[in-house]
């Protein structure tokens, strides 16, 4: 029995959490130490923490960008530290966050300090764009011998089933609004269609000018210098460094060698970003409550495809409910100590109706008297640029993928394909329109007549909310509307943001607001994150557990979670008429592809 017990492991989640409680209870940063920073896109990189409490311990070895960026920032003013090494393994970031965590190095850069970009590889044959777009805001920077530097530049990609679904008997009826809102095309069309086309294009272009720009100015290169390389690419080790691109051929420990070298200190300490100035314990514990008595900005995250009511999993990582958010929303005006909002999305849209509500409660987050400022991260696009549009300022990185202000909206008819196995199906309605949306019939005349009003309707709801919004006359607004999706950069010059930059630059137009200095508040997550919150039902409605998703998941919720990503994978999921065109673009979006339709 004795034998048995001492075989007995803890669960690896428990093993994790033990695993990082500090042997002893001294802190980093020991009075003379001088510190190495490295920061390490080998570990991922997430936008924020899970609301799971288990699934949050298990990521705590996956640094947040706004920590990143936020250790960085204060680790420019401290002297302890004497410099900063990046490991980027190649394309592990979109272009948003390249650019969040460039603007962020480059702040460090200006304390005097130096910095040393080190790759195993740039991409070899595959795409290494994005990772050295981040790694040319270094002073330096090394690529490993035998690697290479796939500077082969941004590329669109759009599938079309529309050939498969004749084959299977299923025939797609969808209306759009209007020609650029082309989700409903992969089921629809065999070929881009021209606007689809342009827009695209488009994407690719401002996306690859951005690139060129940031890269001649970091490397001090001629912009035509810069679009060779990508004409000519992939490159070797050394021919890059002849083209100006990189500084040195070498391995890992010939570049930390180097770096100290540089920072003139025999043995300084080695700590990643996130984890500088706090012990082990608090790694654990740093999200948790902190007291303060400075003015609060409560930043407040919308991750994932907006849906009505709680938030909680879906197929492809969090959603958005409308109640959570606006929950979150509400306690945040009524909280005496919140002198203003931060709204960090990281969404490619859903349904109407939640982003609707959500536009409401920002609205009366501004009627309180508190400023709210919307920071777009790498995707805000479709009903997450309907919750950003009633923000006092809008922030969008450079990269970020926005706008698609459109509608779409229809179904499939499965008639024919479940004939060919055998199944019948036939229908009796109570109603006239009772099976309007019957996988079994088609839309008749009077319905296509319906569905094409009730298009009509929210288009110009959206576009006409957006406008005032905007400050912007319907038509100038109308006319980058369309459903079309634009880049930060070509969003800014039509007037559907503000401003570039990300995180740190909306804190700071939030400041600017509150008229107050960006040292003088504190910025927190809101609500306050804790363990057992997901745990903790809500007195109501209003309360702030009502923001928090509930956790663990019920049976049939974890049961209909499975169904509906069982139903994105066969196709035959709508997210919301408010949607993102489901399509390809490496390096722009998160894994190449929205994650929600």
């Amino acid at each position: 029995m004795k034998e048995r017990l001492a075989t007995v492991r803890l669960p690896s989640v428990l093993t994790d959490l033990i695993s990082r409680i500090p042997l002893s209870d001294k802190l980093p940063g020991k009075p003379g130490e001088k510190v190495l920073l490295e920061l390490d896109l080998g570990r991922g990189l997430a936008e924020a923490a899970p609301s799971n409490p288990i699934e949050a311990i298990r990521a705590l070895r996956t640094p947040l960008l706004r920590t990143l960026v936020e250790h960085l920032r204060k680790a420019a003013r401290d002297d302890s530290v004497v410099g900063l090494i990046g490991i980027i393994p190649g394309d592990r970031t979109t272009m948003a966050q390249s650019d969040e965590l460039r603007a962020a190095v480059h702040e460090f850069g200006t304390s005097g300090k130096p910095t040393l970009a080190f790759s195993p590889t740039f991409g070899e044959l595959l795409g290494g764009t994005v990772g050295y777009h981040l790694a040319s805001a270094f002073d330096e920077i090394w690529l490993q011998p035998a690697s290479g530097l796939g500077l082969v530049g941004f590329s669109a990609q759009a599938t079309f089933l529309r050939g498969t679904l004749d084959k299977l008997g299923v025939q797609p009826e969808f209306g759009q609004r209007h020609e650029y809102k082309s989700a409903a095309d992969l089921f629809t069309r065999s070929t881009l269609s021209e606007p689809h086309r342009e827009m695209l294009s488009r994407l690719v272009e401002s996306a690859t000018e951005q690139f060129v720009a940031d890269v001649a100015t970091d490397r001090g290169l001629d912009a035509d210098v810069v679009r060779q390389a990508l004409a000519d690419a992939p490159l070797t080790p050394e021919d890059a460094v002849e083209r100006g691109l990189i500084d040195h051929v070498g391995y890992r420990d010939e570049a930390y060698t180097a770096m100290r070298e540089r920072v003139v200190v025999t043995e300084p300490t080695l700590r990643y970003v996130e984890r500088h100035g706090v012990s082990r314990f608090d790694a654990v514990l740093q999200q948790l409550p902190k007291p303060s008595t400075k003015p609060r900005i409560a930043l407040i995250e919308a991750i994932g495809p907006i849906d009505v009511g709680h938030a909680g999993p879906g197929p492809g990582g969090p959603r958005i409910g409308s109640d959570s958010l606006g929950a979150a929303l509400r306690a945040a005006a009524k909280d005496d100590h919140v002198t203003g909002v931060v709204l960090r999305i990281d969404s490619p849209g859903g349904s109407a109706v939640a982003s609707d509500s959500i536009r409401r409660d920002v609205q009366q987050v501004r009627a309180a008297g508190k400023p709210v400022v919307a920071s777009m991260a790498s995707v805000a696009a479709s009903g997450g640029y309907y919750i950003a549009m009633p923000c006092e300022r809008i922030v969008a990185a450079p990269g970020t993928i926005t706008g698609s202000i459109g509608v779409l909206a229809g179904k499939f008819v499965i008639r024919d394909a479940l004939g060919k196995i055998g199944i019948n199906r036939e229908l009796i309605a109570g109603a006239p329109r009772a099976t309007m949306f019957s996988a079994q019939t088609p839309f008749d005349e009077e319905e296509w007549a319906i569905l094409d009003a009730w298009l009509d309707r929210i288009y110009a709801d959206f576009t006409a909310k957006a406008a005032a919004d905007r400050g912007m006359p319907l038509e100038d607004l109308q006319a980058v509307a369309k459903g079309r999706v634009w880049t930060g950069a070509d969003a800014l010059e039509r007037g559907l943001v503000d401003r570039l930059g990300g995180l740190d630059a909306a804190i700071a137009e939030t400041c600017a607001l509150l008229g107050v200095d960006r040292r003088d508040v504190h910025v927190a997550p809101f609500p306050k994150p804790h363990p057992l919150a997901a745990f903790q039902p809500p007195e109501s409605s209003e309360s702030v557990q009502a923001a928090v998703a509930p956790w663990p998941a019920e049976g049939p919720r974890i049961w209909q979670t499975l169904m509906a990503g069982l139903q994105e994978v066969a196709g035959w999921h709508t997210p919301g008429v408010l949607s993102l065109p489901p399509v390809h673009l490496p390096g722009l979006l998160p894994g190449g592809r929205p994650s929600g339709g």
